[in-house]
């Protein structure tokens, strides 16, 4: 064999040795232990979960929302309920990458550097423990989507933090009204609010609850109403549960109306309505508005304002934004026919 020949099969089986040994030192001792990866790295990864910090640590600064989640049904250990801050918010901790394949035990926490997440999609986010399956705890709350809400948001009606408390609620546990008290200051609204004037809402009847948390609105000027807010303006907050009682008390008239709606056809409409304000113009909470009886003339026109821009509500302009003309009459005209309870 030619010389030349022989110390070029020298030269490779020296470069494949190396290539070998290198191979070998470099390579770590797990590698393509499971598949075409670090074996090691598989238990690593899943040991280093994100750090939770637990609900104490939230408590610190979110008071209210953990006053809110400690005497909600969230956190009812006793029925196996206790869907803590993190389970909805994430993890209020992590972990520092100090090196290939090295994780630090601790790492950053919120809020230095870490932000925590806010769900928006909650009508996703509920449903994963509260959509309605056979076999589910019935201790557990469960309902249809498509009947229960459509597509509203539930943080629309529920606290998030207590989800029996509805939201928007200003008067949940205030001190009831003196109806009798309320009687001779109720005298000035009723020029505008008695049956069957058609401009203002008739207030006969209505909640209590949604009164009061309404003329309150009116005087702090959240309520954008230059005329409201003037009647208002001297009532202290004993006087506005007073004048609240006093209209609840009343029987309620309906306001006059010829009309009645198709049924079918406004229900389809303002499936979204009836969530709140029920079928038969009741509403489902006291915090909010009966609408049955109503005239039509002030329906319209307060849907339109919510639609515009007018009133100021974000749920109210949430579910009209997209109701053109003709559904708002349809509905005005239901539920002024549908009279008062």
């Amino acid at each position: 064999m030619p010389k030349h020949i022989s110390r070029l099969l020298v030269l490779m089986v020296l470069f494949g040795a190396v290539a070998y040994g290198a191979k070998q030192y470099f390579t770590v001792s797990s590698y393509y232990a499971y598949g075409h990866y670090r074996g090691d790295s598989v238990a690593q990864m899943a040991s280093q979960k994100p750090k939770l910090m637990g609900t104490a640590y939230c408590a610190q600064c979110h008071v209210a929302q953990s006053t809110a989640w400690t005497g909600g049904v969230h956190n009812n250990p006793a029925q196996g309920k206790a869907v803590k801050c993190e389970v909805c918010h994430g993890p209020a901790g992590g972990r520092d990458a100090v090196g290939p394949f090295e994780i630090a035990s601790t790492g950053p926490t919120h809020p230095i550097n870490v932000k925590m997440l806010i769900p928006t999609d909650t009508a996703r986010l509920c449903t994963n423990c509260h959509e309605r399956i056979a076999g589910r705890p019935a201790q557990q709350p469960q309902i249809v989507i498509a009947d229960h809400a459509g597509t509203l948001q539930c943080t629309t009606c529920h606290d998030p933090h207590s989800p029996r408390t509805i939201a928007g609620s200003v008067v949940a546990g205030a001190v009831a009204g003196d109806a009798a008290a309320g009687q001779a200051m109720a005298a000035a609204c009723a020029a505008c609010h008695s049956a069957p004037y058609k401009m203002g809402p008739s207030l006969a009847g209505q909640n209590a609850a949604y009164l009061a948390d309404a003329i309150a609105a009116y005087k702090a000027g959240t309520r954008d109403n230059p005329v409201m807010r003037a009647m208002v303006q001297s009532l202290s907050d004993a006087n506005i549960r007073d004048v609240s009682a006093y209209f609840a008390a009343q029987a309620c008239r309906s306001a006059e109306s010829n009309e009645t709606g198709g049924t079918d056809k406004a229900v389809a409409t303002g499936a979204n309505c009836i969530v709140c304000h029920g079928t038969n113009g009741v509403a489902r909470q006291p915090a909010w508005p009966n609408l049955g009886g109503q005239s039509k003339d002030y329906l319209v026109s307060a849907l339109k304002s919510y639609r515009d821009g007018g009133h100021k509500n974000p749920q109210m302009s949430a579910i009209t934004k997209d109701l053109r003309d003709p559904d708002i009459a349809t509905l005005a005209t239901y539920f002024a026919g549908v009279g008062c309870k």
